[in-house]
């Protein structure tokens, strides 16, 4: 799937007036690519990648997917034509099992060999997680990881990554890795991932920086150029 952001702009309302978050963020990735987004705390990298789901309206600009205006569409619709986010903070359910969760994302019931096929992909073995109430005891690394299966489930074309490395243990870090590098080898989804992990940021087709609501540079030298703290929410 092809993307394209045409001079995206968000504010906000804050004391004292307007606050902009992003202003005139204008980027274009080929189907089939991997873009890592880094930037440091305040960036604008986790509202981009709401703005590109839907689940955030930009003040200004466009969003276009494979020359579609999708800019007024809600996030259910852009859903239906592809597109999918993994927040970096997952969202936790209640009531329902990690089996149910996954066809629910699949639009379809899932047996459970093809539901334990999913969570293998992220490190998980089936039998110890279909049953279980999503989030009933789960650590922030497990709620990832599920919430990384039920993205694959989807079988997006446009798949949105929010620094999936968030929670996660050392060792699980060595297997998403391995994940996105499948994804990316895989050539027929489009990766877009905000990250500050250089391991990932190295596999990336191109890496953009951002600070300030703004793209300040583009490629591993200019992440020199701009340091930054925690990650932005």
């Amino acid at each position: 799937m092809r993307l394209g952001l045409e001079d995206i702009g968000f504010e906000i309302e804050a004391e004292g007036g307007k606050r902009k978050i992003l202003a005139g963020v204008n980027l274009g990735v080929a189907s089939g690519k991997m873009i890592a987004i880094t930037g440091p705390n305040g960036s604008g990298k986790t509202t981009l990648l709401k703005i590109i789901m839907g689940t955030v309206r930009a003040t200004s600009g466009r969003v276009v997917l494979n020359d579609e205006d999708v800019t007024n569409l809600s996030i259910t619709k852009r859903a239906k034509k592809g597109v999918a986010l993994a927040f970096q903070q997952p969202v936790r359910f209640r009531g329902i099992s990690v089996h149910d969760l996954l066809s629910f994302a699949a639009g379809k019931r899932l047996s459970k060999l093809a539901a334990s096929e999913y969570l293998g992909q992220v490190g998980l073995l089936g039998v110890e997680y279909l049953e279980r109430e999503v989030g009933s005891g789960f650590s922030g690394g497990e709620m990832k990881r599920i919430e990384l299966a039920s993205v694959l489930a989807r079988n997006a074309s446009l798949l949105l990554l929010d620094e999936p490395e968030a929670g996660i243990d050392i060792w699980s870090f060595e297997d998403l890795v391995k994940l996105i590098g499948d994804l990316r080898r895989d050539g027929g989804r489009t990766l877009i991932v905000a990250t500050h992990r250089t391991q990932i940021l190295e596999m990336a087709d191109e890496v953009i920086v951002m600070e300030r609501g703004k793209i300040v540079g583009r490629g591993l030298d200019a992440i020199d150029e701009v340091r930054g703290g925690k990650d932005d929410k």
